[in-house]
Parts: C-alpha cells; sequence; structure tokens
C-alpha cells in the first residue's frame, strides 16, 4: 500500500540489521560509520529531545507546557538538519533563521517576567526545574557534538546556533518552573557559605 504523502515516515519494522557492522544510514541514504561526528551529533539532539519528554511527563507548569512541546518538534528538524550531508541551504528539512528567531522571542517573552539575576542559580528548586536543567546541560552537549560535527564533514551553521539558544531557554525555562511554583532559585554563594 503506497505511503500518504502527509504520512511523514511508516516503520513496518524497527530493527533492519543494517547497523550491526557498525554503519547506519544518513539522511540522504548515504552510509556512514556510526562513529561519524553526525551520528554523535543527532545522537545528542534525540537525547535532548527525550529528556524534554522526561520534564514533560511531570509536573511542568502549564505556561511552559506548549513552547516545550513546539521545540520537541523542532528538534526533530534539526536531527534530520545534522543526519543530511550540508553543501549549503535547499528546500530539504533545515534549521531556518525564523526558528533560530523563534527562540529568542520565547527567551525574551519569558526572561522579562523573571526577577533580574544578581547570584548564578545551581540547578534545582521544584523537580520540573532540575529536569529542564538537565536537559540544558545536555542541548550544551548537542551543540558541542555539532561543532565537532561541523569542524569534521561541515554542518549547516543554523543547527548549532539552534542549540545554543535553546540552551539559553531552558535555563529561562528552569528558573520559570521555579518562579511558576514560587520557589526560590538555589543560588550560589562562595565557598557554600550559608
Amino acid at each position: 500500500m503506497p505511503r500518504d504523502p502527509n504520512e511523514p515516515v511508516r516503520l513496518t519494522r524497527i530493527y533492519t540489521r543494517g547497523g550491526d557492522r557498525g554503519e547506519t544510514s544518513l539522511g540522504d541514504g548515504s552510509r556512514a560509520p556510526k562513529l561519524d561526528p553526525r551520528i554523535a551529533a543527532y545522537g545528542a539532539v534525540d537525547e535532548l529531545n527525550s529528556s524534554l519528554g522526561v520534564a514533560l511527563a511531570g509536573d511542568v507548569p502549564e505556561p511552559l507546557r506548549a513552547p516545550l512541546e513546539r521545540v520537541q518538534n523542532e528538534l526533530f528538524d534539526v536531527g534530520a538538519d545534522l543526519s543530511r550531508p550540508w553543501s549549503g541551504p535547499d528546500d530539504k528539512l533545515r534549521v531556518a533563521q525564523a526558528m533560530v528567531d523563534g527562540l529568542e522571542q520565547l527567551c525574551d517573552s519569558f526572561n522579562e517576567r523573571l526577577p533580574d539575576l544578581k547570584s548564578f542559580v545551581l540547578p534545582g528548586g521544584t523537580e520540573s526545574a532540575a529536569r529542564l536543567h538537565v536537559a540544558r546541560t545536555i542541548a550544551r552537549r548537542a551543540e558541542l557534538r555539532a561543532i565537532e560535527a561541523d569542524e569534521a564533514v561541515g554542518v549547516n551553521p543554523l543547527a548549532r546556533v539552534y542549540l545554543n539558544r535553546m540552551s539559553d531557554l531552558l535555563f529561562i525555562l528552569a528558573r520559570s518552573a521555579n518562579a511558576e511554583a514560587g520557589r526560590d532559585e538555589p543560588l550560589w554563594r562562595p565557598g557554600g557559605a550559608a
């Protein structure tokens, strides 16, 4: 039965045995070693997306839910972009400036509701905030993997920028989760002073 054009993928079986010898398919169908830096980059993006799924499965404050669901979907686009060899912009799934702009708008919107920072914030507070901080650190790692892939084989520069903004957004949303719960943020104190 032919696939519906509105159906992005149809998987009838999950394992293919195609990667048993240490190779996998890139988004354009070409084969690459599983140690290819692009695989590490989109693998880290997948880990980030899974971490956001854990955050959303918890008691995330309602105003944060829709933005997190949106970026979860966008992270699939980022992963698709990183999984395809880069030779410049094309009409395929690529991170676009509008996606970066959307993250910046979310950052500005949520940050304007927060008090100014006067100390470094420690990860924690509410469980939602802590989960978002964990996701933030994974976003940083995904960005580093994308930089490594770019230096080795070239990737869309906007994918790197998107991941950088994503970690900024997750920091702001972690602070927002604490604010929404009326919880003080854990703040760094030099030498652990009380």
